[in-house]
Order: structure tokens, then C-alpha cells, then sequence
């Protein structure tokens, strides 16, 4: 008897090892599983912030703010680069208060009987803007040049433009 209680007693531990076993396996797979999936993600989000990095460079490389020699070229001419970039800003804002049929820069007419208005301005440098357009319909782009004369006057040059269909 005593043996027989051994016996089942050595049966039921192995039978408890053998579910241990297959139990701690599984946990383990899982426990893999979800490791390998979250190295995976590390690499791909470490990817993403590495193209976001590349782009945010991009997006400083064209900007006045950021050009450091553009702002010694104007602070070389005589201007405050706090007061410049207002005043080119609000020179291009003050041509949209026109009393012509047409914008006197944006080279294409309004096709909805809205004026044409300029409503982004970007510097890019000490000489050159993008700025966008619009009549509330239609839109485009333009790529401007700029002097200053006599540290009070603009004179603005389209180089280029784009009218995008609505």
C-alpha cells in the first residue's frame, strides 16, 4: 500500500512537471513573440524618427530664420532682422488692397469675379519668396524676388508661377 501511494504519488508530480513544462513553454513562446515584435517596432520607429530628422532638416535649410547668411546680408545693409521680415511681410499683405481688375503681382486673373489675394509668405533668403495665392476657388503658387531700395521701397519680381485647377 505504502508503495502504491508512492507510485501515484511519483506519477502525479511527474504528470504536475510535465504541465509546468508545457505551461512555462508557452509563456515563454509568447513572452518571444511579443520581444520580437517590439524590436521590430524599436527598428521601425527608429526609422521613422530618422526620416523625420532628415525632413525637419530640410525645412530649416530654406528658411530665413535659420540662414544665417541671408540675416547677415541684410544686417550688413543696415536693417534689423526683427524689423525686415515684417516689413517685406507686410509689403506683400499691403498689395492684396488694390482697386484694378488684377493683383499687381499674381499673374493670373480671378476666374470667379474674387480678387486675388496673397495669403502665405515664406522667405527663403536675402532675395528670394515663395508666396501662395488665392480668389476663394482657384489657387497657385509663386516664386518672387525682392530689392529694397533706399531701405523704404520694394520692388517685387515674379520668377515664376502656378495656378492649381480646384
Amino acid at each position: 500500500m505504502k508503495n502504491r501511494i508512492f507510485m501515484y504519488l511519483f506519477i502525479f508530480s511527474i504528470l504536475l512537471v510535465i504541465f509546468q513544462f508545457v505551461n512555462s513553454k508557452s509563456i515563454i513562446e509568447d513572452y518571444d513573440k511579443k520581444l520580437t515584435k517590439s524590436k521590430e517596432n524599436v527598428v521601425m520607429l527608429k526609422d521613422s524618427l530618422k526620416i523625420m530628422e532628415e525632413n525637419s532638416l530640410d525645412i530649416y535649410r530654406f528658411n530665413f530664420e535659420t540662414n544665417d547668411d541671408a540675416m547677415t546680408y541684410i544686417e550688413d545693409e543696415g536693417f534689423k532682422i526683427s524689423e525686415f521680415v515684417p516689413f517685406i511681410i507686410d509689403q506683400l499683405f499691403d498689395l492684396n488692397i488694390y482697386e484694378t481688375e488684377d493683383h499687381p503681382l499674381v499673374p493670373y486673373a480671378s476666374m470667379t469675379g474674387e480678387k486675388m489675394l496673397i495669403d502665405q509668405v515664406k522667405l527663403l533668403n536675402h532675395k528670394w519668396i515663395i508666396a501662395s495665392f488665392t480668389d476663394g476657388t482657384y489657387w497657385g503658387e509663386m516664386l518672387l524676388t525682392y530689392e529694397v531700395i533706399d531701405k523704404k521701397e520694394l520692388k517685387f519680381k515674379v520668377v515664376e508661377s502656378t495656378l492649381y485647377r480646384p
